[in-house]
């Protein structure tokens, strides 16, 4: 066997096309768009490059053919983030059943890493944002992927928990038959609020789009900034609205407001992999036209959740009931176009979350693993702390 570091356009060609080959035969994996693959090593597109750096390999048989793929970056924003030692990261991982070869892909990070100055590694994860290419598949395989969320075969857990990866922390995926009646406490929270005429909630309408940015800069605003989570701008608020604005559904995100003031959001979007599933990776004249196809043809019939927040001098008071009645009202009655929903992934680590999402009567659809390698194994291993 031979590893080979990829430099130019042969060996990228083959990073990007072995996953191609490797699942050709399971119907539910959907290939990723090549140009965000690409868009992750392409120093010009990812924000990651100005303060971290990425290496890719491939490895290949004795015959020549390719076996199997990895990468492997250091974030130096990151790296001591929360960790009791400089931790980089691996990913885009893909492997035949083979044990030798993993190891052989695990083991060349881990030495390139060592060079870096790291202690361990995560994987597999996203050189750049944490809600794209993150975590190992280990439940729900039978389901398919949603656009740039990894999907992986049942093998590589096998290879990942005897390389000693262990479990930093579990991030899930809810789902919810969007038809089902909601619970009885949810509706009986939703009538208190809506007794009181000071509030109201409406869906996002694309004609006054500017006002319904400023709606949710406001409330990401006061209901994230004070978990330590960076405040958005305007211009922030408005890029983040610019890029889901091509599939943008106005009639499946909801806002909530207490005398005219913006309290609450839950931001649905359909899910796009269910258009992509058919352009076969590409998005050339052929691929854009088979998406405006499909989306004409309201193909999708999934919506993913990507935002649900209420601002916290609201919160406990049954808004959250509320503004799940207002949007169900929408969904299961008048606008009936999406039987599945299925929500970004929430970590282990966020209870409080859990516990939110877990009031629409949803389940755990499937479960990836962010998994954490110590390099020095006599050093205690300590999961994501609980927030």
């Amino acid at each position: 066997m031979q590893i080979i570091e990829v430099k130019d356009k042969k060996t990228a060609k083959e990073f990007l096309l072995f996953p191609v080959a490797l699942y050709k035969n399971i119907q539910v994996w959907i290939r990723p768009l090549d140009k965000d693959i690409e868009a992750v090593f392409d120093d010009d597109k990812n924000k990651a490059f100005r303060h971290g750096k990425c290496i890719r390999w491939i490895i290949r048989d004795d015959s020549g053919k390719t076996i199997g793929r990895v990468a492997a970056f250091v974030n130096n924003k990151i790296v001591n983030k929360g960790n009791e030692q400089p931790t980089g990261g691996m990913g885009f991982f893909e492997c035949i059943k083979n044990r030798e070869v993993a190891f052989d892909l695990f083991n060349t990070c881990k030495a390139w890493l060592q060079q870096q100055g790291m202690e361990a590694m995560d994987g597999p994860v996203n050189f750049g944002e944490r809600d794209i290419w993150w975590g190992l598949l280990i439940d729900g395989y039978d389901r398919e992927p949603n656009y740039r969320c990894n999907y992986q075969l049942p093998y590589y857990k096998e290879f990942f928990d005897a390389y000693g990866f262990q479990v930093y922390f579990k991030q899930l995926t809810f789902g919810v038959n969007v038809f089902d009646r909601f619970s009885d406490k949810i509706y009986e929270k939703a009538r208190n609020i809506f007794a009181d005429p000071n509030y109201h909630f409406d869906h996002l309408k694309k004609k006054n789009i500017e006002k319904y940015i400023e709606d949710f800069r406001t409330i990401y605003n006061k209901a994230w900034a004070r978990h330590g989570v960076p405040q958005i701008s305007s211009l922030q608020a408005k890029a983040q609205m610019q890029q889901i604005l091509p599939f943008l559904d106005e009639k499946i995100i909801w806002y909530g407001y207490y005398k005219d003031e913006p309290i609450a959001i839950y931001m649905n979007i359909p899910e796009i992999n269910q258009i992509f599933k058919y352009v076969n990776g590409k998005l050339d004249l052929v691929g854009k036209i088979k998406f405006l196809y499909h989306k004409w043809r309201k193909s999708c019939k999934k919506m993913l959740g990507l935002v649900y927040g209420i601002v916290p001098e609201f919160q406990g008071k049954g808004v959250d009931g509320a503004l799940i009645v207002a949007t169900g009202k929408m969904v299961q009655e008048e606008y009936r176009r999406y039987p599945v929903l299925e929500m970004n992934w929430i970590g282990d680590f966020n209870p409080k979350m859990i516990r939110v999402v877990e009031q629409l009567e949803s389940k755990v659809v499937k479960t990836h693993v962010t998994y954490r390698k110590l390099f020095d194994e006599t050093k205690p291993f300590k999961r994501m702390k609980i927030l």
